[in-house]
């Protein structure tokens, strides 16, 4: 029970980490190689839960704060278009959340800007639990089936903050960004990429047509 707890500890404050966040699989690849008389599934569904419950937290807060507090009022009109296109494509949408939570990416930034749609949370949580619970078992059954065939003296080298993984987390938090400056009602309408001009230049524009008037 120990163990179980201290890896919903460890799992849960990692998925509360907006950024730079070490990935789960790798805990639960630890896990696996560690405790190889332990049960992969039971560790899978332990960190399941708590990944999703951080998740869950972190686009909360992204909603109540960076939406609620931080958007300009034009970005969140044009994340709202983001917010329609969702709400009529549910399956499609709780189906990718479950899609991508098999892989191993990370998924924080997904559920940051999933946050700032503010949209319920429920159906995408169920998905990433679902999904999570089997590629962490998967991790575990792995990082096991290692354990049986490597010395467990021997030392890794290398680290989760590499060079590639932070120019990856840089570039994630940069398509975050980028999410508010699309122009979404343009790219849907006219299927056109478009980038939303800042509004005190489109005022500046309009005073400057009122006086040459």
């Amino acid at each position: 029970m120990a163990t179980l707890a201290i890896l919903f500890v460890v799992v849960l404050l990692i998925n509360l980490m907006p950024a730079f966040a070490p990935p789960t699989w790798m805990a639960m690849s630890w896990m696996g190689f560690n405790v190889p008389a332990g049960k992969p599934f039971v560790f899978a569904l332990v960190a399941a839960g708590a990944a999703t419950i951080g998740r869950i937290i972190l686009a909360t807060f992204a909603r109540a704060l960076v939406r609620g507090h931080w958007m300009r009022d034009s970005d969140r009109q044009n994340i709202d278009v983001v917010k329609a296109w969702l709400e009529r494509h549910k399956r499609l949408t709780v189906g990718a959340f479950f899609v991508y939570s098999l892989s191993p990416f990370p998924s924080n930034y997904l559920f940051i800007a999933y946050g700032l749609s503010g949209l319920p949370l429920i159906n995408i949580a169920a998905a990433f639990f679902v999904g999570r619970t089997a590629s962490y078992t998967v991790w575990a059954y792995l990082g096991r089936f290692v354990s049986a065939r490597i010395d467990p003296e021997t030392q890794f080298e290398g680290g989760y903050l590499s060079g590639y993984f932070i120019v990856t987390q840089l570039i994630l938090l940069g398509l975050v960004y980028l999410l508010t400056k699309v122009d979404w009602k343009v790219l849907f309408d006219e299927r056109k990429l478009a980038w939303r001009r800042s509004v005190k230049l489109t005022a500046h524009a309009a005073r400057g047509r009122t006086t040459r008037r």
